[in-house]
């Protein structure tokens, strides 16, 4: 039995490679070091545990003999994993993105003995990836001088992609851009099946929040019919687990049907605050229906006793992709004949939710009102009736060999988790969202944070890996929205004191953009994440947080910033608004102002109050907060472009004013 260092690491992703015959290494600086020394290439090879890919490229090349004797003898290898490490992902994924004009997982990228890339792809089988470590020895070895100066090449672009390093001038702003940025983006909308006119097709929910409040803000019946149908076949569609909650990663094909069937918290914490504000929006049983379902499988399956939550759950189970989700027909046997009717009408169980060998995948082709109609029952008669057997099924399937789950808890991501459970708590007020939320931000207070520092990773009780922007913005993020839900101003202090420490470490003196990472020499160089991919861009999240905090403490030095990072990208956003969806939402923001609801001793409850009050506004306490406005009656004052409302007393006042 083999076995590498990968043994002693944490990463459930650097275990599963812990006995390949390669002898795989975690990422350091020492490694170079040795590289350097015996003058041999580096591979840096980075996957994530839920990757199916990864899962077959190791067992094609990495648990191969003859390939692990060839790589052990003129490489040192790397193994990364992405959601620990995303800095590295980041510019070795450039690098192999500016080689080849495509990226995945796994990635892998060669190296010089200092870092610079020379050679990448993504998954290669046995032969090719053989045939591949055998021209780069010999390239190395015959004509150095040509690889040293495609590596210098190389290492410049992967610098200068996306980096803004000088201020653009700052100009009067215009609605013209949302609205020419919609009309390009609508040139690729499928107003068939949702989403966009090619597969695969990823959920991408900043994309649908901005084309939501944009919708709303401007009354465009076209793009609120747009998202209304995208979630519609979201939720109805294989890609979101129709018996036990939760979306998988994306679908291969154009109709939503076949997912990739790994989970992801990032996408189910983003996708949770896309479908509250939907059901705000639009009051969809439907929507009501995933969002209650969603967060019922992040509680049972992905909560961890610290009060945060797991990364992700494998695609495969038993060495096969999909099979823990997918059902034959025979399978619902264990169903009564009247359930067993309307489960295999209902998930499709016909040439449309045909799959492959024999199995199905759970979808539906049909709105429950639909479906409730044809059996002549109520809304509310048909889901008791589908309830009862939707919970056998479920307990049915717990009898399965489960996929693994990534035990390992980032920040990041369950800060974008208490963004989309306190979305929900305001869109169907379930009491508990917000318990998990506040359990989760107190995790973040209590295990993250460390003399000034917030932590990235939490796995088997220990706290590792100094954050990166990302863990930053989010936290700062979830925090604001954690006090004007609770009221409670710890939460509000903390958010403007990361976002004190993030200028610092992260923040570029001229353009006032900001590194994804702070100061690190193991890297060839610092990246700036500036486009939106299934994570929204870094810096458009802190230029929200910047607007934000910055009119919550009438810091003017922050509210010029985020307008300062606005414009060094605002020209020539409308050309790509699928990848600057985030920053639209910063200047739809910037555009419409943000309304200030002042609370002071108001006879209206806090939920009432958060409960109407949407992403745009923000909501100060005055027994709270520090800079409050001097109230001398009760009440919730509206206030915004230097002028507050009289005195509102009731709901429909508060609503009438902030429309």
């Amino acid at each position: 039995m083999y076995q590498n260092a990968l043994v002693n690491e944490t990463s459930l992703y650097l275990k599963q490679h812990a006995k390949n015959p390669v002898q795989w290494r975690a990422w350091s600086k020492s490694v170079f070091e040795e590289a350097k020394r015996d003058n041999k290439l580096v591979l840096v090879s980075i996957g994530y545990s839920a990757c199916h890919w990864c899962h077959v490229m190791e067992k094609e090349c990495f648990e191969d003999e003859e390939v692990a004797v060839l790589m052990n003898k003129h490489f040192l290898c790397i193994k990364v994993d992405r959601e620990e490490r995303p800095d590295v992902d980041m510019v070795y994924m450039t690098a192999v993105q500016l080689m080849t004009q495509r990226g995945g997982w796994p990635l892998n990228c060669f190296t010089l003995a200092n870092g610079k890339p020379i050679y990448g792809g993504t998954y290669f089988p046995k032969q090719q990836w053989i045939n591949v470590l055998h021209s780069l020895v010999h390239a190395h070895e015959t004509n150095p001088d040509q690889v040293n100066e495609y590596a210098e090449k190389l290492t410049d672009g992967v610098t200068q992609s996306e980096l803004i390093s000088l201020p653009v001038a700052v100009i009067t702003k215009e609605s013209e851009k949302l609205h020419e940025l919609v009309v390009r983006w609508a040139r690729s909308w499928d107003l068939m099946e949702g989403g966009t006119t090619k597969a695969p097709k990823f959920p991408l929910p900043s994309n649908y929040l901005f084309l939501l409040r944009y919708g709303f803000f401007y009354d465009h019946s076209k793009t609120k019919n747009f998202v209304r149908l995208t979630l519609e076949k979201l939720a109805r569609g294989g890609i979101y687990d129709q018996v036990g909650g939760g979306f998988a990663r994306y679908a291969v094909d154009m109709l939503w049907k076949v997912p990739h069937f790994e989970k992801m918290l990032y996408d189910n914490a983003q996708l949770l605050e896309l479908f509250a504000e939907g059901y705000i929006h639009f009051q969809s049983e439907e929507f009501k229906r995933v969002l209650t379902q969603t967060v019922n499988w992040l509680e049972s399956e992905m909560l961890d006793s610290s009060g945060s939550f797991y990364s992700a759950v494998d695609a495969d189970s038993e060495g096969e992709e999909g099979k823990f989700y997918c059902w034959g027909r025979e399978d619902y046997h264990f169903l009564d004949k009247s359930a067993k009717e309307l489960i295999l009408d209902y998930f499709s169980v016909n040439s449309f939710g045909y799959w492959e060998e024999e199995k199905y995948i759970p979808l539906r082709r049909e709105s429950d009102k639909e479906m409730a109609k044809k059996l002549g029952l109520n809304l509310e008669a048909f889901y008791l009736k589908l309830d009862d057997a939707l919970s056998a099924i479920y307990q049915k399937r717990k009898e399965r060999v489960a996929p693994v789950t990534d035990k390992k808890s980032l920040t990041s991501w369950n800060a974008m988790l208490i963004k989309g459970l306190l979305t929900t708590y305001r869109a169907i007020r379930d009491d508990n969202c917000l318990v998990l939320a506040r359990k989760i931000g107190k995790w973040i207070r209590e295990y993250q944070i460390k003399q000034g520092v917030i932590y990235r990773n939490y796995t088997e009780g220990k706290s590792s890996i100094p954050g990166f922007l990302e863990d930053y913005a989010f936290t700062i993020e979830a925090f604001i929205e954690l006090y004007q839900v609770s009221a409670e101003l710890e939460w509000l202090s903390c958010a403007k004191e990361l976002c004190e420490d993030a200028v610092i470490k992260f923040q570029h003196s001229k353009s006032k953009m900001c590194y994804f990472s702070a100061e690190d020499d193991t890297l060839i160089t610092r990246k700036m994440e500036i486009h939106d991919n299934v994570i929204p861009s870094t810096n458009a999240v802190m230029a929200m947080n910047f607007f934000k905090l910055g009119t919550y403490f009438k810091l003017e030095e922050w509210i010029s910033t985020s307008q300062q990072m606005v414009a060094n990208i605002y020209d020539g956003m409308e050309q790509y608004g699928s990848g600057y969806s985030h920053w639209a939402n910063v200047l739809l923001l910037q555009l419409r102002g943000i309304n200030e609801v002042h609370v002071n001793d108001s006879e209206l409850t806090r939920e009432e109050i958060v409960s109407n009050c949407s992403w745009g506004e923000l909501i100060a306490y005055h027994r709270t907060i520090p800079i409050s406005m001097n109230y001398k009656e009760k009440g919730v004052f509206v206030c915004g472009n230097g002028s507050c409302s009289a005195s509102i007393q009731n709901i429909q006042e508060l609503k009438n004013q902030l429309k």
